[in-house]
């Protein structure tokens, strides 16, 4: 279990929330109810999804390297 308030947990947020928006840009309901947005707080979701859909290797990369620390070295 992660903490919420350390560097790990603040990873792992990014991380999800990074994937969870890139997920919702393949959606089409989704992606015009949340993602039609490009500046303010719902700007963050959009950037997010770009991120996630540009870089989704590195993306993925990270999220393998996590849950390996997660689960064998903390």
């Amino acid at each position: 279990m992660t903490n919420a308030y350390s560097f790990d947990g603040l990873l792992v947020f990014g991380l999800l929330f990074v994937c969870t928006c890139a997920y919702f840009k393949k959606v089409p309901r989704l992606k015009t109810w949340l993602l039609s947005e490009k500046k303010g707080i719902w700007g963050v979701f959009y950037k997010a999804a770009v991120i996630g859909t540009r870089l989704h290797i590195l993306v993925a990369l990270s999220c393998i390297i996590m849950a390996f620390y997660i689960l064998f070295i903390k």
